[in-house]
């Protein structure tokens, strides 16, 4: 099927990388890249560096009686991991009972929260055991704006001085704006958050503030081990209030698309921990600099991309990465082994090549199993990516470690030897659009006993304003009850009521958007049946294929283009010769529906007695109750409501001037 092939193609994309993912046999070999061979002796040095470094934070920490408590019951970190669920949260977050509400915020718009819904009674139960009063942990009220005030937020002091300057550093800001004052308030209550609004112009201030999040639960995680260290070394006995860990050390995971993400994500996590970031101590810093940055690419001048293709593909575009962080209060250590790692960036790609799959020799994931803080940036990139390797990440996440690693049980959570970090676990999830696979890992993947938050507005601006193209756009509606049958019903309704309509001698130069490939396989392979004169363009396509299939196509020597999403996503070349598109499914990315139409102006059309006159063009959509998401961004959302309301299957649109 189609992951084969996107796994062949990923991994011969990925050859310049074969000697260092074939060196990753050993288990600390698949998880640091830290074995260098001629560098032993730095990197031994290095470590003595980081391990000096964790004991003057220690002595330095356990002298100071900081203003920030570590037990504050009050900070959010405290109170999210400190109790233990009560039988009737865990069956509520189990079933997914959820208290439904709404909320209206000025800057981030309307907020869908869903919090676990549990009996007054039953949420603030304690239960007696020998004696004593067991207090349970109890998710937080809906969440309210609160101003970044780095002390009444709970930040760690030794980061309040370094946030102001990171914050003009990064985002060219001398205050947090509304949105990240917003977006901060969700995520330092600990809940989950979906962000689909995010752009080019509000990237660096996100990122801005999941790192600071990221780093601050690290650093307090870190420092609650190393303060509860210096109190046991006289002692024999571990109490319970010393239980402060997880499984393994690694408690953030990142997921991101392409190493420049990487790079701005680790730039920015130096700028908030470390003081001066030119003079501050990060290791193996050159190396990741050398193998993060790059050129952009050979981006051609002569028909130059569109905007947003330069500002998604910058930098390094390379999709397989992994690296671990080791914090502390002074230092930074790059390409840390997993399990002496705090925070992990890696990409989808990256973390399935070391996860494996089941049967293969040399899997590893163990690391993931105490996960506290799952962030995924450009969601939406995913998709075109491989979006089986996001799933099978999370599928990942919590499962028993098959070693223990060192781990001193006497101070793992009681929450985490139970087995329910799942439900502790906050997920970051932000994206530029709003699609059908990421709400439902959103809904699906996600168990926080703090509740979710989605932003869900609607949308007002449409990209069928952009088509500058004067021609009907009709919308056919597929009827169907289920997911699985939107499926059949649309290839059915292709096959017997759109492709027949299509005659060469009235429709020449048709071309047939489709945004699935498991689709575009199946419609290929019924072209092929039925002997159809068409020629195809995927992203598995040759470049030599490429160019002839649009030669053949523009020359009307073939009557069909199949033309694939992923193809588009990633090359974004100018199709001429369009006189007809069958939009096969509402396109995910809702610009390219304007970019393909506006496609079909004269100028790109081939002139000749045979190519159709200047009147005969048109767009057909399929579409089902299922892509309203993608039909929204399309048509605006009560357009779109409209059309799923109306009785009539068929609805047009007329554009241009």
């Amino acid at each position: 099927g189609s992951n084969d092939e996107a796994n062949v193609i990923s991994d011969n994309e990925v050859d310049s990388d074969n000697d260092e993912v074939d060196s990753d046999n050993d288990e600390a070999n698949v998880i640091s890249d830290d074995d260098n061979g001629s560098n032993d002796d730095d990197v031994d040095e290095e470590e003595e560096e980081v391990n000096e470094s964790e004991e003057e934070d220690e002595e330095e920490d356990y002298g100071n009686n900081e203003v920030d408590n570590e037990d504050n019951i009050e900070d959010p970190f405290v109170s999210h991991l400190k109790y233990d669920l009560s039988l009737e949260l865990l069956n509520s977050i189990s079933n997914k009972v959820y208290d439904k509400q709404q909320a209206q915020w000025t800057t981030l718009g309307q907020l869908i929260i869903q919090i676990p819904k549990v009996e007054k009674d039953a949420q603030n139960s304690t239960k007696t055991l020998l004696g004593q009063n067991e207090i349970y942990a109890t998710p937080h009220a809906l969440p309210s704006v609160k101003e970044i005030d780095v002390e009444k937020c709970f930040v760690k002091s030794q980061l309040h001085n370094n946030i102001d300057r990171a914050l003009f550093k990064h985002c060219q800001l001398d205050a947090f704006t509304p949105l990240q004052t917003e977006l901060f308030s969700v995520i330092n209550s600990y809940q989950d958050l979906f962000y689909p609004e995010r752009t080019f112009n509000n990237a660096e201030q996100i990122r801005f503030v999941y790192c600071l999040h990221a780093v601050n639960h690290s650093l307090k995680t870190r420092l609650k081990v190393i303060h509860h260290n210096a109190r046991l070394t006289d002692r024999f006995d571990i109490p319970d209030e010393f239980r402060d860990q997880g499984l393994v050390r690694p408690k953030v995971l990142i997921v991101a698309p392409f190493k420049d993400s990487a790079l701005r994500i680790v730039r920015m996590i130096t700028s908030i921990l470390l003081s001066d970031a030119s003079k501050a101590n990060v290791i193996n810093k050159k190396r990741f600099y050398d193998e993060f940055t790059g050129d952009d690419g050979c981006l051609p001048r002569k028909n130059p991309h569109p905007t947003d293709f330069e500002k998604t593909f910058v930098g390094n575009t390379e999709d397989t990465f992994k690296v671990g962080l080791s914090i502390t209060k002074k230092s930074l250590k790059l390409y840390a082994d997993f399990y002496s790692s705090d925070i992990i960036i890696a990409s989808p790609l990256g973390l399935r090549m070391i996860i494996g799959a089941e049967g293969e020799k040399n899997r590893e994931y163990d690391f993931l199993a105490s996960i506290e803080l799952v962030i995924l940036d450009q969601t939406e990139l995913f998709l075109m990516q491989n979006w089986d390797h996001v799933l099978h990440v999370m599928d990942h996440l919590h499962l028993q470690p098959k070693q223990t690693h060192g781990t001193d049980f006497a101070r793992v959570r009681s929450w985490a030897v139970n087995g329910w970090t799942k439900y502790y676990r906050q997920t970051l999830v932000f994206s530029s659009l709003l699609l059908p696979p990421i709400t439902a890992l959103f809904s699906k993947k996600c168990s926080n006993y703090e509740g979710k938050v989605q932003v869900l507005n609607p949308k007002l601006t449409g990209t069928i304003s952009r088509i500058v193209v004067k021609l009907p756009q009709v919308f056919h509606r597929i009827y169907c009850t289920s997911p699985l049958e939107a499926v059949e019903e649309r290839f059915n309704t292709f096959v017997t009521k759109i492709l027949p309509q299509y005659k060469p001698e009235i429709m020449n130069h048709t071309l047939i958007y489709v945004p699935s490939y498991f689709d575009y396989i199946r419609i290929r392979n019924y072209m092929k049946r039925e002997d159809m004169s068409f020629v195809q363009i995927c992203e598995y396509s040759k470049d030599n294929l490429i160019a002839r299939a649009r030669d053949l196509f523009f020359h009307a020597e073939k009557h069909f283009l199949l033309y694939s999403e992923r193809f588009h996503f990633f090359r974004r070349i100018r199709v001429r010769g369009i006189r007809h598109i069958v939009f096969y499914e509402p396109p995910q990315f809702p610009h390219f529906y304007s970019e393909m139409i506006n496609f079909m102006q004269e100028a790109n059309q081939y002139r000749h007695e045979d190519g159709g006159s200047a009147d005969n063009i048109s767009v057909s959509v399929l579409y089902t109750k299922y892509d309203l998401a993608a039909l929204s961004a399309i048509v605006t959302t009560p357009r779109a409501s409209a059309m799923l309301l109306n009785d009539n299957p068929v609805q047009m649109f007329t554009t241009g001037e």
